[in-house]
């Protein structure tokens, strides 16, 4: 992971959870990190703590779901560090959870916002930009929903699905100027969502234990490792952290 060290990777969803967990760790290897959330109070706390323990990391408020909000935050990270070496696309929801005949068709579509457009958004905000330097590495957090039917997700199997369709897109497109685009399905990971979706008692994912959950540390390992050139033979694909083998790769399990 030394070849990492000063880079800048930009983390959308870093309040909590995965893109918290990632943003720190990224940092801890020397990264410097731009953490991206629509409230901008966590991500400030959490960058300072980056900073106080010798990493460099700065927060930007951001909807993924606007794209003028994404270019916005790529141009402040290209003029604060010089660069962006590595997109996060990690901002996502799974709420409101339920069947389609019950669900809402505005709240369906604002996953749609975030989860695909949000994706989409970042890839054509940072291409560019890695275009110009001639690499980068955009890492899309996807989902075993991507190729999976769930009760009362259809709004999250859908938009992961698209998802993992731009991952492949994009890596089609932007591999002959030196991008990598790789996704990572990490399985089911301790953090909020998991327990809104136990909450909603709504398919077996809500029923499973809460201590077969990894914690968020494995996910942020297995970004690091897929932003090196070790990971390149899963470009344009989803790397899953539930196969014991990938898991040996991150060094976890």
């Amino acid at each position: 992971m030394d070849t990492l060290s000063g880079k800048t990777a930009l983390v959308t969803g870093a309040s909590r959870g995965i893109g918290e967990a990632a943003a720190r760790h990224l940092g801890e290897l020397g990264v410097n990190v731009v953490l991206t959330a629509r409230t901008a109070s966590d991500i400030v706390k959490i960058a300072g703590e980056i900073n106080e323990n010798g990493g460099k990391a700065i927060a930007i408020q951001c909807d993924v779901s606007n794209y003028d909000d994404v270019l916005h935050t790529v141009e402040k990270c290209v003029e604060t560090f010089g660069s962006l070496d590595i997109l996060v696309n990690n901002a996502g929801v799974v709420e409101p959870i339920a069947r389609i005949t019950d669900s809402d068709p505005v709240t369906w579509g604002h996953v749609i916002d975030i989860n695909v457009k949000g994706v989409y958004h970042g890839i054509r905000a940072a291409a560019p930009v890695m275009e110009k330097q001639g690499s980068g590495v955009i890492i899309n957090i996807s989902s075993g929903a991507a190729t999976s039917a769930l009760e009362g997700w259809s709004q999250y199997c859908s938009s992961k699905a698209a998802a993992l369709s731009l991952t492949r897109c994009a890596q089609l497109e932007l591999s002959p100027g030196g991008i990598r685009v790789v996704g990572l399905s990490p399985g089911t990971v301790a953090t909020q969502m998991q327990i809104d979706i136990k909450a909603s008692g709504i398919n077996p994912v809500s029923r499973l234990d809460p201590s077969v959950h990894i914690p968020p540390l494995w996910v942020a390992k297995a970004i690091a490792y897929l932003a090196t050139d070790d990971a390149s033979e899963f470009d344009g694909g989803d790397f899953s952290l539930r196969d014991e083998g990938n898991r040996a790769r991150v060094g976890v399990g």
